[in-house]
Formats: structure tokens, C-alpha cells, sequence
């Protein structure tokens, strides 16, 4: 049997390849960015045939980089970006339009006529989150109502539907037949998690018919194959990182920044029904399921490149943190960083960007310190209803993306939540994630407990604050937060 095993990051902004061995090791490693397409204003596509040529070229360039071919992978996992629908013919194996990524927002009106749906208050207890215009379910309602080859496909019974892996399985590869696992499913937010089926009632109200869907099976499967080598997992993008992150017990947290800030917390075999925060069945191994909570902050990167771009605090991301930490604190300033309303717990789209306590004496670097102390009061408020709602108890919390890679952005998140914050050098845990659960198919390795431990070193920032001062930073917050939501309804 070949040694390596191949992990595949399908995400919004670009396609990952990672080959690794079976101790675990990078062998090689391929990246090609992804072109977004904006034919319309709240409009955001990607091309289908694009998104395929990248993965291709972010393969060839992991092979290269390790010195293998596509003989010597024994098994290949895809993790997949979640709610950006793909269409293609059964007849053909060709798109019948573009996928609409979940940053689309052309489907704010339909989200309005759910309210006179009868059943919709069955939505969060069903599909695990609201179905809001960034959801697959909108999407597709949409696609049927104004793209006439996608309602003749659905009459003619050869219309498929899949999120971005399964799409890749067809183009680049052959599959075993039309098959998500449950992540996936539930990702394009048309599956009773709960329930392990499709909400037939949800896929009447949206016109989708259900011989357009995938069948739904474990994490680890037989999916096909891709450029020749065995597909043996499918798992959605956060879920991957959570388990990339081996953020594997009940309690595990992670948290990814990227253009918003994304925390999941493994709840291992419980899924509570909540009314704010997501529940997702985050895998399914030896018919074992862990769920998991999940809850973003609606901007971080975004919010970066406005201070670099339209406030010119900075020229450089790199030089936030440094800016930051080039004074003792943020001077009684609160910034909240609401440009496109406010996520968990708040739930208040309304809401706007609001800095408060600006005198004569403050700099630029004092409103940089501040946006990096909101990074943290927005994820105590995060955390705190995760607890409160689903006893979800985090002691330490992991962190990537780009925001991480600032010790300063680190050490305030740590002295904000009064928990170590730690900081892995491994950056790829999505494609990771991907490939672990490639091998555990191929048979690498018997079962989680043999999975290699994360390569490279590790950085923990230990909280500095003492429990009073947290607190009333953390007042502080809230008063502005109760100001914003004032402001907005005034």
C-alpha cells in the first residue's frame, strides 16, 4: 500500500493541498488563491470550472513538492467551504450556473417571506441554524425561480446539488454516486440533523427536489475517486478545523481568524436545541457522532483591512499588534467593531461600528489597542453563552488565521477570556484534518487514539489581567454595546 495520504482545503478564498505521511510529517504542500466573481451588487459567485482548476493546481504542486505521484496516495479527504452551492447535470457531469457563495446576500427578501412559513419555528431545532441568506436552502430556492436550466434540470429529474467537494469529486474525478457525508449535509442547511434525514416539509416549501440531493453517510466512506485516488472523507471546513486542531474531547475549543472570527467547541455526543448559536453534527466515525457548537463574530480580517485601507492606521496587517502594543492599554476607548451588525450573543444586525471615549489625547495606536481588546470582549460574550446555554466549559482555546499570527492580538485575547490562548506554528489544520480522516479510511491508523499528535512547536499566552480587571473592561463593553443597540432603533 502507498504511504502518503492526501488532504484537500477547498475553501472561499483559495484551494489547499496537503500530503502527509503516516507518522504524520508534511510532505508537500500546494496553494492556488480563488477568484470571487461580482456580476451584480450583494451578488458573490465562484466559477465552478475555476474552483477545479485550482484544486488541480494546488495538487500538482503538492505532488511536486514531495516528489510523488498520484500512485503513490493511498487515499485522498476534501474539506469543503459550507452553504456555497454547486449545480451540475447528471446528464452531462457540466455546471448549470455559478455556485453562490455563502457571502451572497441576494436572497434577503426571501429570508422576509419565511416568517409566514408554519413551520418554521422547527428551523434551529431541525437544521441546527437559521436558514439566512447565506444558506444553500435560500440559494436553491432562488436558482429555481430565476434560472431557467436549473428548473428544467429539477423537472427532468437530472438536476445534483452539492457543496464545493462534491462538485470537485465530478470534475476532477469519478464519484461512487451522489454522496455527502453528514457534515456536509447539514451544511447546505436542508438536513434534520437530529433526525439524520432530509426535512421533507423544508424541501416542499423550497421546491428542491430530494432526487437532486446526495445521499448522506459517514465521515469516512467510499466517495470515489479524484485524479485517480480514493476519496475516503468528506467534512466541512470549521468541523475539519475543529478536528484538525485534535480539538477531539468534549470541552476542545478553537478558534479560526479569518473575515469573521469562528469558534467551535466539541460538546462530544450531546446536541442541545439552541435558539442563538449553531449546533452542527461535526463528524460521524464508527456510527459514533460528535456534534459541536459554532458561533462568528461578523467581521475580524474585514475589519483589519478597513483600518489599513479607509482609516490608514497602518500600512502593513503586520503592524497592528506592534501598533497595539506600543501603548499600556486603550486609554478608555471601546471600539465595536459592528460594520455588518453583531453575531452571538447579540444577534442584532441593525447594529454599526461605534468607537467610544474619544478624546484629543488619543492616537492611532490607542484605537488599534481597542479593536484588539473587542476581539476578546466578543469572544467572552461567545463563550459565556455557550455555557450558559449548553454547558459548554472551555478552559484553554486554540487560535489560527491571520489575526493570530500577532502575539499582541494573542496575549489580549488570553487576558480578556482569563484562559490560556494557544497558538500552534502548524497553519494548514483544515487540510489536515482532511488528511487524517483519509488515512483512518485507508487504514493508517486503527482509530482516533492512533492519530500522529500535530506537528511543530506551540506558543501559549497565559492571562496577565487580574479577575477585576477583566471585569470591568468587560463592563465597559457592554455599556457600549447597549449604546449601539440604542443608537440603531432610535
Amino acid at each position: 500500500m502507498p504511504d502518503y495520504v492526501l488532504g484537500i482545503d477547498q475553501g472561499t478564498s483559495g484551494s489547499r493541498a496537503l500530503i502527509l505521511d503516516r507518522e504524520g510529517n508534511v510532505c508537500g504542500y500546494g496553494y492556488r488563491p480563488l477568484e470571487r466573481l461580482y456580476p451584480k451588487p450583494d451578488w458573490v459567485e465562484q466559477d465552478p470550472h475555476t474552483v477545479a482548476q485550482g484544486v488541480q493546481a494546488a495538487l500538482a504542486e503538492a505532488l511536486a513538492q514531495a516528489g510523488l505521484t498520484e500512485r503513490d496516495i493511498a487515499a485522498c479527504g476534501l474539506t469543503s467551504q459550507r452553504d456555497t452551492d454547486f449545480v451540475w447535470s447528471a446528464r452531462t457531469g457540466q455546471p448549470l450556473a455559478n455556485a453562490i457563495t455563502w457571502q451572497d446576500l441576494r436572497t434577503q427578501p426571501l429570508e422576509a417571506e419565511l416568517e409566514h412559513w408554519p413551520h418554521i419555528q422547527q428551523a434551529r431545532q431541525k437544521l441546527g441554524y437559521w436558514p439566512g441568506p447565506y444558506s444553500a436552502a435560500l440559494h436553491l430556492k432562488w436558482r429555481l425561480a430565476h434560472q431557467p436550466e436549473v428548473a428544467q434540470a429539477a423537472c427532468d429529474g437530472h438536476l445534483r446539488v452539492g457543496l464545493s467537494a462534491l462538485w470537485l469529486i465530478q470534475a476532477l474525478g469519478q464519484p461512487a454516486a451522489h454522496l455527502a457525508d453528514v457534515s456536509l449535509a447539514q451544511s447546505m442547511c436542508l438536513y434534520d440533523f437530529r433526525a439524520r434525514a432530509y426535512w421533507p416539509e423544508w424541501l416542499e416549501y423550497l421546491g428542491v427536489p430530494h432526487s437532486a440531493l446526495p445521499a448522506v453517510t459517514a465521515t469516512v466512506s467510499e466517495f470515489g475517486t479524484l485524479r485517480g485516488i480514493p476519496v475516503r472523507a468528506l467534512i466541512g471546513d470549521q468541523q475539519g478545523a475543529l478536528f484538525g486542531y485534535d480539538c477531539r474531547q468534549p470541552g476542545d475549543a478553537e478558534c479560526t481568524h479569518g473575515t469573521a472570527t469562528y469558534v467551535n467547541v466539541n460538546l462530544g455526543n450531546t446536541a442541545p436545541a439552541l435558539e442563538t448559536i449553531k449546533v452542527y453534527l461535526a463528524w460521524l466515525l464508527n456510527d459514533e457522532a460528535t456534534y459541536c457548537l459554532e458561533a462568528d463574530t461578523t467581521v475580524t480580517g474585514a475589519a483589519v483591512r478597513w483600518l489599513r485601507e479607509n482609516m490608514r492606521l497602518f500600512d502593513h496587517d503586520q503592524e497592528l499588534g506592534e501598533l497595539a502594543a506600543s501603548v499600556p492599554n486603550a486609554g478608555g476607548l471601546v471600539f465595536v467593531p459592528a460594520f455588518t451588525g453583531l453575531n452571538v450573543p447579540y444577534n442584532f444586525r441593525e447594529a454599526r461600528g461605534s468607537l467610544f471615549g474619544l478624546t484629543l489625547g488619543h492616537t492611532r495606536a490607542h484605537i488599534a489597542r481597542a479593536f484588539l481588546d473587542s476581539i476578546g470582549f466578543q469572544l467572552r460574550a461567545i463563550l459565556e453563552e455557550m455555557q450558559t446555554k449548553a454547558g459548554a466549559h472551555v478552559t484553554q482555546l486554540k487560535v489560527g488565521g491571520g489575526l493570530s499570527a500577532s502575539d499582541a492580538a494573542c496575549q489580549l485575547q488570553a487576558d480578556w477570556l482569563g484562559m490560556p490562548i494557544i497558538r500552534p506554528t502548524f497553519a494548514q489544520t483544515t487540510a489536515r484534518a482532511a488528511a487524517l480522516l483519509a488515512g483512518l479510511g485507508a487504514g493508517f491508523w486503527k482509530d482516533e487514539r492512533e492519530l500522529p499528535p500535530m506537528p511543530g512547536e506551540r506558543t501559549t499566552f497565559e492571562p496577565r489581567l487580574s479577575a477585576d480587571e477583566r471585569d470591568d473592561g468587560y463592563a465597559a463593553w457592554q455599556r457600549a454595546i447597549t449604546t449601539v443597540k440604542a443608537w440603531a432603533t432610535s
